[in-house]
């Protein structure tokens, strides 16, 4: 048994002025259920669904008592850009219209720094079949380095352009998945890497 809830839940119960047998007929239990959780150690970890009764009733998160800590949210920036996976949509100001909401864990398994990730849509058809209009793209602004398989948001002038992109001394090459559009190639000054794609949600 983990001791610590034990005396965790004694805690919160003599501040609620509350004794262990109203707790346990609060849970649905014997009357002594807790008294021999907390005395006893039996049984050796709270049910899930009597952690979350007694969570609420102290007003306390679940992790108080045994339960797993929550997981760290990061809010991601939601941009009014749109990257033309097209011919190029012309590049507004940042302007955050929200934000968006994605545990800490699932963006360091995508490889995104979480203080460099944010989202814009999609238009256009020339990155098809692998990006579709209205799709949002999570962009890591940290990641700027040009690898074969990596799909980036490049500025072109005053374009915005989401492509696949060789580098080479003469410059960028941006390249289109949908072949009825042909390279764009690109001197080293007309082109700069912004980030790379590394989440891909689909339009509903």
């Amino acid at each position: 048994m983990d001791r610590a809830v034990a005396t965790v839940l004694e805690q919160l119960a003599a501040a609620r002025g509350v004794s262990l047998s109203e707790l346990s007929r609060l849970i649905g239990r014997n009357v002594a259920y807790l008294q021999q959780f907390v005395r006893r150690g039996t049984p050796r970890r709270l049910d899930e669904r009597d952690r979350a009764t007694l969570a609420r009733f102290f007003g306390v998160a679940e992790s108080v008592l045994g339960g797993a800590a929550p997981e760290q949210e990061v809010a991601v920036p939601y941009l009014s850009l749109a990257a033309s996976a097209g011919r190029g949509a012309v590049a507004g100001p940042e302007t955050v219209l929200r934000t968006v909401a994605f545990t800490a864990r699932m963006l360091r398994d995508e490889g995104i720094d979480l203080g460099a990730a944010s989202m814009i849509d999609a238009v256009g058809d020339s990155m098809l079949p692998t990006i579709r209009a209205g799709d949002r793209l999570l962009v890591d602004r940290s990641d700027r380095r040009v690898a074969a398989t990596g799909i980036y948001v490049v500025r072109r002038d005053e374009d915005l352009l989401v492509k696949r992109v060789r580098a080479d001394r003469s410059g960028l090459t941006l390249l289109s998945d949908n072949p009825d559009y042909p390279p764009i190639a690109c001197a080293p000054d007309e082109a700069t890497v912004i980030g790379r794609v590394k989440l891909l949600l689909r339009a509903p």
